[in-house]
């Protein structure tokens, strides 16, 4: 089972030096990958925790830039807020910066009123998201492209998008819905499940091994804990283990309190054995 840990991007404790220094700590302590999630704007009255949040993509170019070996994940990037060319751009900088160390988590996002700001319509991000998807790997694996949106104002006609990625990103959907799971059957490469317990998280494992049988088809779990018992953590690792969790991402249980140093460190420790 492969580990990683989320970096300090986001709430009151993040900072640039804390993204570097985790980093590279995560690299040092042989952990598999790193990770960040994602708000661009939020409302600030209601929203239940800390407003800060790095920019995901800049971040992980930021781990990049200081690290050679750990994979740089999101968790998740919402993909219907974005237009997917800038970002299938981005992205693919990013892969060929790092080479080729990125996992690209996906999920369709639930804050209405953020996609109010951003003027995109939030009852159509699951469609938004499948043409979103579509669009960008068509730009990452064809040329030239021709594609037309029936809900991403895009209209391309034997285009080309340069550079390509030197390696195929996969992407992981991350949700829990009916709708959500026929999309990671269908068309992704992973699903980054959060939060779950082992007895949870065991139907839905079961059900995808069964429909997505290959070994290279990822599946996931973020978990979040507070950095204060190793034996807790060892215990739910072993646990995700036996119900076929083939990797963890390590969060702390909140962002804003929490010793993200404990976090990693521990996170460190325990992965040790896996």
């Amino acid at each position: 089972m492969q580990i990683g840990i989320h970096l300090p991007h986001a709430g009151e404790q993040a900072t640039p030096d804390g993204i570097r220094r985790a980093a590279q700590r995560a690299e040092d302590l042989g952990l598999s990958d790193v990770w960040v999630s994602e708000h661009i704007i939020v409302p600030r009255a209601t929203f239940p925790r800390s407003p800060l949040f790095y920019d995901p993509v800049l971040s992980l170019t930021w781990a990049a830039a200081v690290t050679t070996r750990v994979r740089l994940g999101t968790s998740v990037l919402v993909l219907p807020m974005r237009h997917p060319l800038p970002l299938a751009k981005e992205l693919a900088t990013l892969q060929n910066f790092s080479g080729g160390r990125l996992i690209l988590g996906a999920g369709v996002g639930w804050l209405e009123a953020e996609f109010a700001a951003l003027g995109v319509p939030f009852r159509e991000r699951g469609r938004r998201l499948d043409e979103g998807v579509a669009l960008m790997r068509a730009v990452w694996t064809q040329d030239p492209v021709t594609f037309r949106g029936n809900y991403i104002p895009a209209e391309v006609e034997a285009m080309t998008m340069r550079p390509l990625p030197e390696k195929p990103i996969p992407i992981w959907f991350g949700a829990r819905s009916e709708p959500a799971y026929k999309r990671t059957v269908r068309i992704g490469d992973g699903w980054h499940g959060a939060q779950l317990t082992p007895a949870a998280a065991a139907p839905i494992v079961a059900r995808l091994r069964r429909d997505r049988p290959e070994p290279e088809f990822t599946i996931s779990m973020r978990y979040h804990w507070n950095g204060k018992d190793d034996g807790e953590l060892r215990e739910q690792f072993a646990a995700y283990h036996e119900v076929g969790v083939q990797h963890v991402m390590v969060h702390p249980l909140n962002r804003d309190i929490d010793d993200w140093d404990a976090v990693i460190e521990g996170t460190g420790r325990v992965g040790r054995d896996w």
